[in-house]
């Protein structure tokens, strides 16, 4: 490699890293108008947060074969296999050549991991306090961890295979992972250890950072000169493909 093709790859290097940092502050940015949801878990339980929250728990003591399922289910696609599972498929970018779609996955779990443990800092919610409980969890309630991490992950995994699946794959890929997103945060509510609004808040919150540093990555991409995509249908780097290919070869 010349100095002059160095110099290039350092230059695209910081530009990426501008980007998602751009990203990522602007994720915090939209925590002024999620503020909205903020000021929403300060307030008295709504009406929707507690009744759900009795009816789930009622129907949890009465069915346990059923509660145990959702435990299982819970820790199986809880926060750090996710984290474990975004690190692995990092390393085998690095592996395979593809460094800086290593560096994107490992900045949007982190930086969403980060934006929704200060959030629950600054929100302070306390969790669900239920007679005979079947499930309990540390820290505080808003926004869910486990919302947060499920759609993080989720997103991040759909938008590496992307690339590597057929048109028919990719909507079953994105079936699979709203299945997860949705199943584990009711998981959460039915063990009596998250609201309702919890749950939604981080959803939307895990919504949120992926789709910024997605679209922060996209930003450099055009910059570089590379064929413009949508991240949805495409993934966040059709080149992955191609890259590892070269790069096995």
């Amino acid at each position: 490699m010349t100095l002059h093709q160095r110099k290039a790859r350092a230059d695209g290097d910081s530009r990426l890293g501008l980007r998602l940092t751009l990203a990522s502050l602007a994720v915090a940015l939209v925590m002024v108008p999620f503020g909205l949801l903020l000021v929403v878990a300060k307030m008295p339980l709504n009406g929707l947060d507690a009744g759900v929250a009795a009816d789930l728990h009622e129907y949890a003591l009465a069915h346990p074969g059923v509660t145990r399922l959702l435990i299982v289910w819970t820790d199986l696609f809880g926060p750090w296999p996710w984290r474990i599972a975004v690190i692995a498929y990092a390393a085998w970018l690095l592996y395979k050549g593809a460094p800086r779609l290593a560096v994107w996955a490992v900045t949007t779990v982190t930086v969403g991991g980060l934006l929704g443990l200060a959030l629950k800092i600054v929100v302070a919610r306390a969790r669900p306090h239920l007679p005979d409980p079947v499930a309990l969890a540390p820290g505080d309630s808003f926004p869910s961890g486990h919302a947060v991490n499920v759609t993080l992950g989720a997103g991040v995994v759909v938008l590496l295979l992307l690339p590597h699946l057929p048109r028919w794959g990719r909507w079953v890929a994105w079936c699979v992972a709203w299945f997860l997103v949705l199943s584990v945060g009711y998981t959460r509510i039915a063990l009596g250890v998250h609201w309702v609004s919890d749950v939604v808040a981080g959803i939307v919150l895990g919504v949120a950072v992926v789709a910024a540093t997605a679209a922060g990555f996209e930003t450099w991409r055009r910059e570089e000169g590379r064929r413009p995509v949508s991240p949805l249908t495409e993934g966040v780097e059709p080149e992955q493909v191609k890259v590892t290919h070269d790069h096995k070869n």
